[in-house]
């Protein structure tokens, strides 16, 4: 009976102990609960006059506006909380509160300001100095927007247009009027026709290039890049690209009305450009293969001083072709209306530039010519010394070529030890040529850059441009693009990961870049060319489809102002065409005041590793307007 009591009691003492400390945890719980509670309270009250002075001096020293005054009267007045923001943003800078973008006047639908035909008109016509770039001060740059012209339509897409244009983009029918017999370009109801024909390529701008094709090979992938000078509409550019051949046409502003344009109108890679008094805007040993198709460039005049800058700008064992004067100048000089005796005479004397160039000359079979720039300079520098003839250059720098005064002197190859090696390294044939080391790399000419950092520069890449693609729709739909420029493209980078897209990236190199890389990106197999953000690019309105930039307001943050860099960004981007950016967030915040001002449709996304990298990047439409309709001028 004992034990059964105990038992009893035992149960009743454990039950007893269960309870208490199920009341002692309910009686901390509230405590913490009130704690925090008056601890938020307090947190959140009115301050006191002290307070506010304490905080007063506390959010000058963070630098923050003052967000005290507002309290401190509601704190007078009554105690009700105020839930209203206490951190904002800067003021904007005055510069960016008082910027104004309107259109400018529709007569300036076509505005080039560098290459403007009124202010040429102010320069020496001698050596054709007057064609070459001479931009605005800067009391004559234009701070306004440049219309399209009434009617402009979203360009056909690739590979239609390079056959067809609309006419209201290009509304200009001289060249359809001046070239009726060569097949330049015909105008059809809305659009213009682009037969492929050309004043030396009757049967057409593909027929001639594979009479070219029989003469030297164009489908191994050795040659890549090309070079036509005095382009007209750039037919044989057109053609080439079907061939994996990217070309870069030039020509004067002008010379035939609109005629980089409607290059360009076409989708092919076109620039405004001239043989005159400085070098073309391209590193040395750039391109595989340079063209002249009557192109009324004066090669023997001068020195030679033209052909040998396009000796400057071809590759080790490239080629030249020519066509038209005064090649097969027998069968056609009566048509030519030239002498016999002159064009004999002019074919005399680019012989003679030729081979003070160390050419040789491959073939001239009917109306084509074909000569090869030398592998290496062993056996040109031999004959130097025998013949005594044009010198080598020796001071200037064969890469830079941004007002850089053309010279007579024929510039060095890169040294090599045997006859049969090639100059700055032997290229890979494309399109192994894309992802393999750069010579101008592997060698070491280029300092600074490894073959390590180009190969994880290639990959990152690849993973910005999906991470673009995952945020732009119309950059991952195929075919909504085709002229892109790349503003800062160091290695190429950009326009290596787009490479399967059907489209072409001008890759620029800022002339203030801490490195000369466009060298590199012509040994790539890309095409680009050297440019000065503070100045306009040598190019129409509405030339690019989509921009894009890699800290290119960071570069220029002290050397001109944003809002000039993006009104030319402005003038070159087509209605409806696309910008992507990435930058310190701080800039970027800078560049969408001004954007906004000219109305683009813009926003800021996180770096593709996430939002705590201070990189962002901004992305832009520019919306569709275009001039109003004649009768509305006025108003």
């Amino acid at each position: 009976m004992a034990n059964w009591a105990a038992l009893v009691q035992n149960c009743v003492s454990k039950k007893q102990n269960k309870q208490l400390t199920r009341l002692y945890f309910l009686t901390f719980t509230t405590f913490l609960c009130t704690l925090f509670y008056l601890l938020g309270l307090w947190h959140h009250s009115p301050p006191s006059l002290a307070a506010v002075s304490a905080g007063t001096h506390l959010s000058g020293a963070r630098n923050c506006p003052d967000p005290t005054s507002k309290l401190l009267s509601n704190s007078i007045s009554n105690s009700t909380l105020d839930f209203s923001a206490t951190h904002f943003a800067p003021d904007p800078e005055e510069s960016a509160r008082g910027f104004h973008a309107p259109p400018c006047d529709p007569t300036l639908a076509e505005y080039t300001p560098c290459e403007d035909v009124q202010r040429s008109l102010l320069f020496p016509r001698e050596d054709l100095i007057y064609r070459e770039r001479h931009c605005p001060v800067e009391a004559e740059v234009l701070r306004c927007r440049i219309p399209a012209p009434f009617g402009y339509r979203v360009p056909l897409r690739w590979p239609e247009s390079r056959d067809a244009a609309w006419f209201a983009n290009v509304p200009h029918k001289e060249l359809t009027v001046e070239k009726k017999n060569q097949n330049w370009v015909r105008f059809e109801g809305d659009r213009f026709r682009f037969p492929g024909g050309g004043t030396m390529f009757p049967r057409g701008a593909g027929a001639y290039i594979d009479d070219i094709g029989k003469l030297i090979n164009l489908k191994d992938g050795s040659i890549r890049t090309a070079l036509d000078t005095g382009c007209g509409v750039a037919s044989w550019g057109a053609y080439l690209l079907s061939r994996d051949i990217l070309p870069v046409s030039f020509a004067p502003r002008d010379t035939h009305e609109a005629q980089v344009q409607f290059a360009l109108e076409r989708g092919v890679p076109a620039l405004i450009g001239v043989l005159a008094s400085i070098r073309l805007p391209y590193p040395s040993r750039a391109f595989d293969m340079a063209h002249c198709s009557r192109c009324l460039i004066p090669w023997g005049q001068r020195e030679g001083i033209y052909l040998t800058e396009v000796d400057r700008v071809l590759r080790p064992g490239g080629y030249w072709i020519l066509s038209g004067p005064p090649i097969n100048w027998q069968s056609h000089w009566k048509g030519w209306e030239r002498t016999r005796e002159s064009l004999n005479e002019e074919q005399d004397t680019i012989e003679k530039v030729a081979k003070s160039l160390c050419w040789k000359k491959l073939v001239q079979k009917g109306d084509l010519a074909i000569w090869q720039k030398p592998t290496n300079h062993i056996h040109c520098k031999i004959t130097r010394k025998v013949f005594k003839n044009r010198p080598f250059c020796m001071a200037k720098d064969p890469d830079t070529a941004w007002y850089t005064k053309m010279e007579t002197c024929l510039t060095p190859l890169p040294e090599v030890n045997d006859v049969s090696e090639v100059s700055g390294g032997k290229l890979s044939n494309w399109p192994k040529r894309l992802t393999a080391v750069p010579p101008r790399i592997s060698s070491g000419s280029l300092k600074g850059i490894t073959a390590d950092m180009f190969k994880e520069n290639t990959e990152l890449w690849k993973k910005r441009v999906a991470y673009y693609k995952s945020l732009d729709y119309q950059l991952a739909e195929r075919g909504r693009y085709r002229n892109l420029l790349d503003m800062n493209a160091f290695l190429g980078g950009f326009a290596a990961a787009l490479i399967d897209d059907p489209l072409w990236v001008m890759n620029t190199v800022p002339v203030e870049a801490e490195f000369n890389t466009l060298g590199v990106i012509y040994e790539r197999g890309l095409i680009g060319t050297y440019q000065n953000w503070c100045e306009a690019m040598s190019t129409y309105p509405r030339t690019y489809d989509f921009i894009h930039g890699d800290s290119v307001f960071s570069l220029y943050q002290n050397r001109c102002k944003t809002e000039d860099i993006l009104l030319e960004m402005d003038r070159i981007l087509r209605p409806q065409g696309s910008v992507i950016l990435r930058d310190d967030v701080d800039v970027l915040l800078k560049v969408k005041k001004f954007a906004d001002a000219m109305e683009w449709d813009s926003r800021i996304a996180d770096h593709e590793k996430g939002p705590h990298q201070r990189e962002k990047i901004f992305f832009a439409v520019k919306k569709y307007w275009t001039a109003p309709p004649p009768e509305q001028k006025s108003t």
